[in-house]
């Protein structure tokens, strides 16, 4: 029975990865898994002197990035924020005690049927995948489930541990500060079809800040 109830555990781990996408119907990634050598439980230390502050109405979440592991990630993202890309941007698809995924340039409107889409021509960024695990508190970038080379300004925060997404998908970042925040809003009214928020969770401001 025990292997059963685990056989199922790791079958919906798998299905909930490939929805992690930009498009409407995402593809099994094609990349094989990297090893996760150094850390299996926990995320580094960072020596970068910056961390991003996302301001929320439930609180703020601070992260800090990795650009030693994932550098071009780390630029882009930084380069949005310093654009005030993400102002007035939300978290759209949640998934309780699980994810959160936001970021998306569409969730500035209200048709929800695009959230998660994406916009045409946005800047992608190749994949860097790392042996940086998906722990709780890691940040990884979203991409389309058939591209690993089309992440664009998407990103999700784990709630949870996911090993099944070890080198499926780029870690760039750790949340720092503000988990419990996280996790309030993991737990937003959704469409249980589409895992969208009925209501979406307005990152008010990100900027950039010294450690």
């Amino acid at each position: 029975m025990a292997d059963l109830k685990n056989s199922k555990l790791y079958l919906l781990l798998w299905l909930s990865l490939f929805t992690f996408a930009c498009s409407a119907n995402p593809t099994s990634p094609s990349a094989s898994p990297t090893p996760v050598a150094s850390f299996l439980n926990t995320l580094p230390e960072s020596k970068d002197d910056e961390i991003a502050v996302i301001e929320t109405d439930f609180g703020e979440i601070k992260l800090q990035f990795y650009p030693d592991y994932a550098p071009k990630h780390v630029a882009h993202f930084k380069k949005l924020i310093r654009e005030g890309f993400y102002n007035g941007l939300a978290f759209h698809r949640v998934i309780p005690d699980l994810i959160i995924q936001g970021g998306d340039p569409t969730t500035r409107g209200n048709d929800r049927a695009l959230w998660g889409m994406g916009e045409p021509n946005q800047p992608t960024v190749p994949a860097e995948f790392n042996e940086l695990p998906f722990v709780r508190g890691s940040v990884g970038a979203a991409r389309k489930g058939n591209d690993i080379n089309s992440a664009t300004s998407q990103f999700f925060i784990c709630s949870a541990p996911n090993p099944s997404w070890n080198g499926q998908y780029t870690v760039f970042a750790r949340v720092i500060e503000g988990m419990n925040i996280a996790d309030i809003i993991s737990k937003a009214p959704r469409d249980e079809d589409t895992e969208m928020v009925l209501e979406k969770v307005v990152m008010r401001r990100v900027y950039l800040e010294k450690r």
